[in-house]
C-alpha cells in the first residue's frame, strides 16, 4: 500500500490517499489536483510528480 498526504506538497490541503500502488496513487493525485487545485493539464508536471514521489509512504 502507498499513502500520500497532499498537505506535504500543498500546504493547507487536508486530502490524503491510500491505494495499492504508486501508479494508482499518481492517477488519484492527478484527479485531485484537477478538481481541488485547478490543474488544467491532463497530466501533472514532472516536477510535481517528483515532489509527490518524494513524500509517498509505504504502509502495511
Amino acid at each position: 500500500m502507498k499513502e500520500y498526504a497532499c498537505g506535504d506538497v500543498v500546504p493547507g490541503c487536508g486530502a490524503s490517499f491510500r491505494v495499492s500502488s504508486e501508479e494508482e496513487l499518481l492517477a488519484v493525485c492527478t484527479v485531485h489536483a484537477q478538481h481541488d487545485h485547478g490543474l488544467t493539464e491532463p497530466q501533472m508536471s514532472d516536477d510535481l510528480i517528483s515532489r509527490i514521489r518524494a513524500v509517498i509512504r509505504s504502509v502495511a
